[in-house]
């Protein structure tokens, strides 16, 4: 059985942050640097009481308005984060009671950053593909500023905070296509939060660095150099598709320096990539659906998401939108 992208829609919270702010706190950081440097001129954060849950809940009840969607039909939720409200429960049951999802309806969180939206597309499309289930929630829901140290120019100028919501069913407007998919969990401590979980408990030190995002840059730059583009290669392969058969590629928004080096390093031409974080931000799992929503309705016959990060993780898939017209 088939699977298909039948909706997505897209939620930001009402906490403006741009590079003018940014700089005067840091004066030597001025905002044209900022711009200059990673592409982003303004991004969105949770205000200190919204949570998942929240950012979750908004862009479920945006899909249901957008698209009129019955939530009844929806028979399995999944929540893609790496900021759940909680360490148990897990935060899909939280929003599952809280949207009103049936209690038929199962519900689970998945722990996946950049690559994210990738991995719970896999999931989903599997679900449905299997014939045990017609109609996938997909929300992705991260909140990076939360785990950012105030003194942290560089990661409070990448970083965003987005949700997003894909209904992923049995028809649709675009069918989903194989997947690719990697990890190589020896790069784990290059993007990491040590602190917070089992291993290492979170103490109450501001000055305590392993209680905040860590970020080893140019470390990430090199996976990624290195990885995506035998990832897109790989999913051209299987997909039966050369690089020019795609009409728009749309890659995680980790910084506009990586996307464009990517781009030329695989040579994908410059009106078939798509850069949508000057506005956003790095928004992590959700980047991928943020961006792709401002071209859904464009008549892209065919569209390759591009995830890769935390983990190390990576994934690609290549979607293809149905003529109704046949």
């Amino acid at each position: 059985m088939k699977s298909f992208i039948k909706a997505i829609s897209i939620y930001v919270p009402s906490v403006k942050i741009t590079n003018q702010d940014i700089a005067l706190k840091f004066p030597e950081w001025d905002s044209e640097k900022i711009f200059d440097k990673i592409g982003i001129k303004q991004r969105y954060i949770a205000k200190d009481d919204e949570f998942v849950s929240d950012m979750s809940v908004e862009v479920i009840r945006n899909l249901t308005e957008e698209y009129s969607i019955d939530l009844s039909i929806v028979d399995y939720f999944i929540l893609c984060t790496q900021s759940p409200d909680y360490q148990l429960p897990t935060t899909a049951c939280i929003i599952q009671d809280r949207v009103g999802l049936s209690k038929n309806c199962a519900a689970i969180d998945i722990n996946q950053g950049c690559s994210g939206y990738i991995y719970g597309l896999s999931l989903a499309s599997s679900l449905v593909s299997s014939g045990n289930f017609k109609n996938v929630l997909l929300v992705t829901a991260d909140m990076y500023s939360k785990t950012i140290h105030p003194d942290d120019k560089g990661n409070i100028s990448l970083f965003g905070d987005a949700a997003t919501a894909t209904l992923i069913s049995t028809e649709g407007e675009y069918e989903i296509g194989k997947f690719t998919l990697g990890s190589d969990g020896s790069g784990a401590e290059n993007l990491i939060v040590k602190n917070g979980a089992t291993k290492n408990k979170k103490d109450d030190l501001t000055q305590n660095l392993d209680n905040y995002l860590y970020m080893n840059g140019s470390a990430i730059f090199d996976f990624t150099a290195k990885n995506v583009p035998v990832l897109v290669e790989k999913n051209l392969n299987i997909n039966f598709l050369s690089i020019e058969d795609i009409d728009m590629y749309v890659f995680h928004q980790a910084n506009t320096f990586m996307l464009n080096f990517l781009r030329k390093r695989i040579g994908i031409e410059k009106e078939k990539f798509l850069l949508n974080m000057e506005n956003y931000g790095n928004t992590v799992s959700s980047s991928i659906p943020l961006a792709f929503k401002d071209s859904y309705n464009k008549n892209l016959d065919k569209v390759m998401f591009v995830g890769f990060g935390v983990g190390y993780s990576w994934g690609a898939v290549t979607i293809f939108k149905i003529n109704n017209d046949d």
